[in-house]
C-alpha cells in the first residue's frame, strides 16, 4: 500500500535525483512523471537527458511523461520545477487537492507555507492548516541548497547560546546550477564570486526556519546574517566558512560539544531517508572535504570541522552538505516522510 508519487519537472536535474532516490523506497512509488509540453507524450527514457551516475530505473524508463497539469494519477507530488513556472503549476496542483512538496523557491517565504528542515522546525508543519487551497491540497517547501547545511549547523548553537550575528562565505558546487549549468570556460580552473539571488536567500531563509511559530505565522529569528556566495569547480557538495557571534559567550570547545551533541527529534528518527546523525563533527584538521565527506549518511549528514576561536566574532567553523541530496531532492523526500508519519499524506481516495 505504498503512496503514489508524481514528479513535476521530472526531466530536470532535481527531477532526476527524485527518480533515483525513490527507487525501491519502502513507502512511496513513482506512478506519474510530468514535464513541459516538449517532453509530454514521450517515454521517460526518450524525453530525459539522464545525468545521474546510475542508469535510469527500468521500472521508470518506459513511463510516458505527462504534461504538468493536475490530472495525473498520484497521491502527492514532488516538484523539481524551475522557478519561472513553479508558481502557476504548484498552485494549480494544490488547488486541485494534491499535496505539493516543493524544491522551488517560489512559496518559501509565504506566511502560511512551511519552510521545512525536519530536524530543525517540524512544528512549522502546523502552518498547513492555515492554507486555503483545495480540499487536501497544500504546499510544503524545503530551503535553498546552501541554506540547509548552514541552518543545521546553526540550530544547536541557537538553542544553546543564542545567535547574534553570522558571517558565511560559500564555495558552491557546479551541480547546484542544474543542467547544463555553468559554461565550461567559466567553471574550469576558475571561481565565480556571484550566484544570482543566492546571497539574499542565505540571508533571509534561516531567519524563518529558526523562527518561532505564532498565531500570526512565523516570527523570524533576530539574527544578522552576511553572506557571500561563490561557484567553484567541484561537482557535488557546498562548503561554507562560517563565523558566529553568540549572545552568550562560549569557547570553541563548548561550541564543538554543542554541535556533536545535537540529537535528531524523536519524530524524525527511523524515517527511511533520515541519517543516523544529522550532524557529524570531524576531528581531522583538514576536513570536511567534498571528495571525502559529501556522501556521509548517504548524502544526508552535514559535516562540520575546524571549530576554532574567531578573532573578529566568537567562533568559526566549516560546514559541508550535499547540495543535490540533503539540499534538494533528499531534503524534500525527508519532508514527505515526516508528513506521512504525521498522517498528512494519504491515499487520495481516503478522507483527509
Amino acid at each position: 500500500m505504498k503512496l503514489k508519487v508524481g514528479i513535476l519537472g521530472a526531466t530536470g536535474a532535481v527531477g532526476q535525483k527524485f527518480v533515483r532516490l525513490l527507487e525501491n523506497h519502502p513507502w512511496f512509488e513513482i506512478t506519474a512523471l510530468a514535464a513541459s509540453s516538449r517532453s509530454a507524450g514521450r517515454t521517460y527514457r526518450d524525453a530525459v537527458n539522464w545525468v545521474e551516475s546510475t542508469p535510469i530505473p527500468e521500472s521508470i524508463a518506459g513511463l510516458i511523461v505527462a504534461e504538468a497539469k493536475p490530472d495525473i494519477e498520484c497521491d502527492f507530488v514532488f516538484s523539481g520545477l524551475d522557478s519561472a513556472v513553479a508558481t502557476e503549476i504548484e498552485s494549480a496542483f494544490a488547488e486541485a487537492g494534491y499535496p505539493v512538496i516543493s524544491n522551488a523557491r517560489n512559496f518559501r517565504m509565504e506566511n502560511d507555507v512551511p519552510l521545512l528542515i525536519p530536524e530543525v522546525n517540524p512544528d512549522h508543519l502546523d502552518l498547513i492548516t492555515r492554507q486555503e487551497r483545495g480540499a487536501g491540497g497544500f504546499i510544503v517547501t524545503n530551503p535553498n541548497c546552501s541554506t540547509v547545511g548552514l541552518v543545521l549547523a546553526l540550530k544547536p548553537l541557537h538553542d544553546a547560546f543564542g545567535l547574534e550575528a553570522v558571517s558565511v562565505t560559500t564555495l558552491q558546487a557546479l551541480s547546484g546550477a542544474g543542467y547544463p549549468g555553468v559554461a565550461s570556460l567559466d567553471a574550469l580552473g576558475n571561481v565565480v564570486p556571484f550566484i544570482s539571488g543566492e546571497e539574499e536567500k542565505l540571508a533571509i531563509e534561516p531567519l524563518k526556519i529558526l523562527g518561532q511559530l505564532t498565531a500570526d505565522g512565523v516570527q523570524n529569528a533576530e539574527i544578522s546574517i552576511s553572506a557571500q556566495c561563490n561557484r567553484v569547480p567541484v561537482m557535488e557538495g557546498h562548503l561554507e566558512c562560517v563565523s558566529v557571534k553568540l549572545k552568550r559567550r562560549a569557547s570553541a570547545k563548548q561550541v564543538a560539544q554543542a554541535l556533536s551533541s545535537f540529537k535528531t527529534p524523536p519524530q524524525i528518527q527511523g524515517l527511511p531517508t533520515a541519517p543516523d546523525s544529522a550532524l557529524e563533527v570531524l576531528d581531522e584538521e583538514d576536513g570536511p572535504q567534498p571528495r571525502k565527506h559529501v556522501y556521509s549518511g548517504n548524502g544526508m549528514t552535514v559535516s562540520i570541522g575546524r571549530v576554532q576561536e574567531c578573532a573578529v566574532l566568537d567562533v568559526k567553523f566549516v560546514v559541508l552538505s550535499h547540495n543535490t541530496v540533503r539540499g534538494a531532492a533528499g531534503g524534500a523526500l525527508l519532508n514527505a516522510e515526516l508528513l506521512t508519519r504525521k498522517g498528512l499524506l494519504q491515499k487520495r481516495n481516503e478522507p483527509r
